[in-house]
C-alpha cells in the first residue's frame, strides 16, 4: 500500500536580536505581511508566549518574563519554587516554543527559539544586530531614557541574555549557523526588514499555492 507523503506544516518565524534592536516592531510588521501573503491569520508570541507556557505548565508568569535576568529571577525562584532551577524553568518554556512552532503560523521573538527550533524543518529564522550605539539610542528613545542609563541597560542585558542562553543551550546565540539570514538593523528599517524576510520565506517555502495571496512574485535571496 502507497503511503501519502507528509504534508509539511504550516510556515514559522523566530527572531533573534541583540538587546535594544527593533524585533517586537519588525515581528509586528511580518505579521501582517505574511497575513495579507497567505490570506490567514498569524500569531505573535513574545508575551503572549509566556501568558500560554505559564498557563499551561502552572509556572509564574513574572518568573518566566525575568529568565535571563540574574537578579529577579533567582529571587522568584527561592521566593516560589523553592529547589526549581532556571533551567527547569526554560525547559517548560521549551516544551511551549516547540509546541507553538510546530504548529505554524506563528512569529516568536526571543527566547532562543532560533536553536530550540533548529531542527524544525518549516521554520525560518532571522536575527538583527546593531551597534552599542544604535542600539543605547533605539531604546532610550523609545523608553524615554537618558542616553547613558540606556547604555549602560544595553550593556547590563545583553551580558545577562547571552549567558543565559549559553548556560541553559550551550549554544552561541549571535552564531552565524543559526539563522536563514542576519540584518544590520542600523542600516536597514524594520519595513525593508519585513520586505526581504517575506521574500525569502515565500520562496522557499515548498507548497506554493500557500502563498497564493502575495501581489508579486517573490524573487529568491540569493
Amino acid at each position: 500500500m502507497t503511503q501519502t507523503p507528509r504534508k509539511l506544516a504550516f510556515p514559522t518565524v523566530t527572531i533573534s536580536r541583540q538587546f535594544g534592536c527593533e524585533g517586537y516592531p519588525l515581528a509586528e510588521r511580518l505579521q501582517h505581511l505574511l497575513e495579507e501573503a497567505s490570506g490567514q491569520s498569524w500569531h505573535l508570541f513574545d508575551k503572549a508566549l509566556l501568558e500560554q507556557v505559564a498557563l499551561d505548565q502552572g509556572l509564574s508568569r513574572q518568573l518566566l518574563s525575568h529568565l535571563g535576568d540574574e537578579s529577579h529571577a533567582q529571587d522568584i525562584l527561592r521566593s516560589h519554587f523553592g529547589f526549581t532551577t532556571q533551567n527547569d524553568t526554560y525547559a517548560a518554556l521549551v516544551k511551549g516554543i516547540v509546541q507553538i512552532a510546530t504548529s505554524g503560523r506563528a512569529i516568536i521573538v526571543g527566547r532562543g527559539a532560533a536553536i530550540v527550533c533548529q531542527e524544525l524543518k518549516n521554520c525560518f529564522h532571522f536575527r538583527l544586530d546593531g551597534s552599542l550605539a544604535f542600539r543605547a539610542a533605539t531604546l532610550a528613545r523609545r523608553l524615554g531614557l537618558p542616553l547613558a542609563e540606556a547604555e549602560a541597560m544595553v550593556r547590563t542585558q545583553s551580558k545577562l541574555r547571552e549567558s543565559f542562553i549559553k548556560e541553559c543551550l550551550h549554544a552561541d546565540i549571535a552564531a552565524p549557523q543559526w539563522y536563514d539570514a542576519r540584518f544590520n538593523n542600523e542600516r536597514l528599517g524594520v519595513d525593508a526588514i519585513a520586505d526581504a524576510c517575506l521574500r525569502l520565506i515565500v520562496s522557499r517555502w515548498p507548497d506554493k499555492g500557500f502563498f497564493r495571496h502575495q501581489k508579486e512574485p517573490a524573487e529568491a535571496l540569493r
